[in-house]
């Protein structure tokens, strides 16, 4: 289990990485998702990914700052986590 401090420290350095800052971080009980992004750039999770393995933690964290650049699921959304995530297995490997 991480900390939730960590876990936000995690949250601002990946967003820093990707270019964007999100303005809130909350952590809370949620019933159907891991997370959600608003259009004010609140990022809500789900307290219960604080016992996640690491990998997850981090794919879901890249997703929800994508939707700040990017709030759809589009072409575009697509392209770009699937360039974080294959950098990520690269470093991983190296």
């Amino acid at each position: 289990m991480i900390a939730p401090e960590e876990f936000k420290k995690d949250v601002l350095m990946l967003a820093k990485e990707v270019g964007v800052n999100p303005r809130e971080i909350y952590i809370q009980t949620m019933k159907r998702k891991w997370a959600s992004c608003s259009s004010r750039g609140r990022l809500t999770f789900d307290k219960e990914l604080l016992n996640e393995p690491e990998e997850t933690r981090f794919k879901i964290i890249l997703h929800e700052l994508l939707h700040l650049k990017y709030p759809n699921h589009g072409k575009m959304f697509q392209a770009l986590l699937d360039t974080y995530l294959k950098r990520s297995i690269d470093l991983d490997l190296q």
